[in-house]
This record gives C-alpha cells, sequence and structure tokens, in this order.
C-alpha cells in the first residue's frame, strides 16, 4: 500500500482534499482546530491568500497587526496570522519554507499594465480570482485587503526597495495553517506570468484539511 507523502506529519483526519489548478481560485470554511496544508506540487508556485472571520467577515486578515505584532515583515513558523481587530485567525504551524511573503500584494490587470505594458491588460489575474471567489459569500472588491504569498519572494533590500524574484520552494513543500477560529479561506493560485514569483509558469497546488 502506497504512503501519500504529502499527508506525511499531518495528524488528524482528512475532512477536505483537493487539487486547485493553474490560475485558478479556491473558497473553504475551515473550522477552529482544524489545519489547512498547502502543497506547491511542482515548486516555485505563489499561493495568493485572504482570510475572513467565518462568523463576522468585517474582522479579515490585516498584515499590519499581524507584521506589527511580530515586529518582523516575513511569515515563519510560529507566525501568528492576526484580523484587523488584532485577534488570532490562524497560526503557521509549520513550513518547509525559510518564510513567507505579506507584503507583495496580489497582481492586477491594472498593475500588470503599469508594470508589464498595455498588452498584458486581458491576462488573467489574483484580484479577478479573489472577486469570483469571495462573490460565493457576498462579498465584493472592497473586501479585498493586503493579502499573504506563500511560497513567493520578496526580498527587502537595504534602502527599503522590494523585488520580486524567484521563489524558494520546490515540488513537494508545505505549509501548515492552524486555524484559531472559524475563518473563511480565499485562495487565488497565482496566474502571473510576468515575473519569475511562479517561474513563468503556473502550476497546480493542493489544499488538504485536516481535523
Amino acid at each position: 500500500m502506497s504512503v501519500d507523502p504529502h499527508l506525511s506529519g499531518l495528524s488528524g483526519t482528512v475532512v477536505h482534499d483537493v487539487v486547485v489548478p493553474a490560475r485558478a481560485p479556491w473558497l473553504h470554511r475551515i473550522a477552529a482546530g482544524q489545519t489547512l496544508r498547502i502543497v506547491d506540487l511542482e515548486g516555485n508556485q505563489a499561493v495568493d491568500f485572504l482570510l475572513y472571520a467565518a462568523e463576522d467577515d468585517a474582522e479579515r486578515y490585516s498584515a499590519q497587526d499581524t507584521v506589527s505584532a511580530q515586529g518582523n515583515l516575513f511569515l515563519r513558523q510560529g507566525t501568528v496570522l492576526r484580523s484587523n481587530e488584532g485577534r488570532p485567525m490562524m497560526t503557521i504551524a509549520a513550513t518547509s519554507v525559510d518564510y513567507h511573503d505579506t507584503i507583495g500584494g496580489a497582481c492586477s490587470c491594472e498593475s500588470n499594465t503599469l508594470r508589464y505594458g498595455h498588452h498584458t491588460k486581458a491576462q488573467h489575474a489574483c484580484v479577478e480570482n479573489f472577486l469570483e471567489a469571495n462573490l460565493l459569500d457576498g462579498r465584493g472588491k472592497r473586501d479585498i485587503v493586503s493579502n499573504i504569498n506563500f511560497f513567493m519572494n520578496v526580498p527587502v533590500e537595504a534602502d527599503g526597495s522590494l523585488g520580486i524574484v524567484d521563489g524558494i520552494s520546490a515540488p513537494g513543500l508545505t505549509v501548515d495553517l492552524k486555524a484559531e477560529m472559524d475563518v473563511v479561506v480565499v485562495v487565488s493560485n497565482c496566474p502571473q506570468i510576468n515575473n519569475p514569483c511562479n517561474g513563468f509558469n503556473p502550476t497546480p497546488v493542493r489544499m488538504i484539511v485536516a481535523a
């Protein structure tokens, strides 16, 4: 009997397991105490990530509160993802890569045009994925806040400038997030092809929820 390597070290019973195609959105409700594992199946794939409180989606992930509380720009094992009310939403329980980004933002048709030229205007982007998924719960564009980019590498230089460079992930690497409250997770499996955040080749990721 073969053993699924992507389940190694994940405790509890798997209650949800899906592969999110390249460039696609994903939304799922996760109860307090459950763990979400994100698997970078082919490596070097950015996973744009938003969080909303399940009982009141006016409470949602806050990059400012998260960064301020931990005193560091990067998200690592042990980082508590905090809401705009300062409350813990999820904790990074384990990660196969050293850190994740919380300041690089999500690509959009508009930002693609500014950065890469008007010919990119029609390309699918993360903001459109977030809109598509959020509509399922009645949220709109104003509900999209600064997001997390799992597996994405956005170094901060000595002069404060940012870069988007090759990712630090590899096939089969993971990040585990334990829910500290009932949450709604919204993901854009990033479709960006104009910078190296996805190795110029978006690929699928796997979402596993264990209880």
